[in-house]
C-alpha cells in the first residue's frame, strides 16, 4: 500500500507540474472575467424581471382604482333614487376589489424593496467587475512583459552556451594543430639524424652521393666551357 500510495502521489506531482506549464494565467484571468460578466447579467435580467412583474401588478392595481371608482359613483346615484339595495350592492364589491387592491399593494411594495435589493447589488457588482477588470488587464501586461524577459534572456543564455561550445571546438582544433606541428617536426628531426628512413625519397644513399659527383663534374664542365669563351 506504502508503494502504491507513493507512486499516486509522484503521478499527481507530475500531473500539477504538466497542468502549471500548460495554464496560461492571462487565460484563466478572462475566464474569470466573463463568469463575472454572465453573473452581472443575470442580476441585471433579475431586476428587469421584477421591475416587469411590478409594473403588472401596478397596471392590474389601477384598473382595480378604476372599478373602484366606478362602484362608488353607481352606489351615489342609488342612493339619490332611494335604491338602496343598488347602493348596497355596489358598495359589496366596491368592498371586495378594495381587499384585492390591498393585497396588490403589499405584492407591489415587497417588489419595489426587491427591486432596490437587486439595484443595490448590480451597482456593487458592476463595480467589482470594473476593478477586477482593471487589475486582470494589469495583470495580463506585466505577465507578458514578464514572459518576453524570459525568452530573451532564455535566447541569450543559448547564445552564450552555443558560443561557448564553439568556443571549445576552437580551442580543440587549435590544440589538435599544434600536435600535428609538433609530430611533424620531430619526424623531420628524426629523418635528418637518420633515425627513420625517409621513404618518400627515391634511391638509397649511394646513388645520391653518385648524384651529387656527377651534378659538381657537370657544374665544372659548364664552368670551364664559359672560361675558353671569355678567353681567360
Amino acid at each position: 500500500m506504502g508503494l502504491f500510495n507513493r507512486m499516486g502521489t509522484v503521478v499527481k506531482s507530475k500531473m500539477s507540474k504538466l497542468i502549471d506549464r500548460m495554464e496560461d494565467p492571462r487565460e484563466t484571468l478572462d475566464y474569470s472575467y466573463e463568469k463575472q460578466l454572465d453573473m452581472l447579467q443575470n442580476v441585471k435580467r433579475g431586476v428587469a424581471d421584477v421591475a416587469t412583474s411590478k409594473k403588472r401588478l401596478q397596471l392590474q392595481r389601477a384598473k382595480l382604482t378604476q372599478s373602484m371608482d366606478k362602484l362608488d359613483t353607481q352606489a351615489r346615484e342609488a342612493i339619490k333614487v332611494d335604491r338602496e339595495d343598488l347602493a348596497r350592492m355596489a358598495l359589496e364589491r366596491k368592498s371586495t376589489l378594495v381587499i384585492q387592491a390591498q393585497g396588490l399593494d403589499q405584492q407591489i411594495a415587497e417588489l419595489e424593496k426587491e427591486q432596490e435589493k437587486l439595484v443595490a447589488a448590480e451597482k456593487r457588482l458592476s463595480t467589482k467587475v470594473e476593478v477586477f477588470r482593471t487589475k486582470k488587464e494589469t495583470i495580463k501586461a506585466q505577465y507578458s512583459a514578464a514572459e518576453a524577459q524570459v525568452k530573451i534572456n532564455e535566447s541569450v543564455s543559448g547564445i552564450s552556451e552555443e558560443m561557448a561550445d564553439v568556443g571549445l571546438a576552437i580551442e580543440r582544433a587549435e590544440n589538435k594543430t599544434e600536435q600535428m606541428k609538433a609530430r611533424a617536426s620531430a619526424l623531420d628531426e628524426l629523418i635528418a639524424v637518420g633515425t627513420l628512413d625517409d621513404f618518400t625519397s627515391s634511391g638509397d644513399d649511394i646513388e645520391q652521393e653518385l648524384a651529387k659527383i656527377n651534378s659538381a663534374t657537370s657544374v665544372d664542365l659548364e664552368l670551364e666551357k664559359l672560361r675558353k669563351e671569355a678567353g681567360k
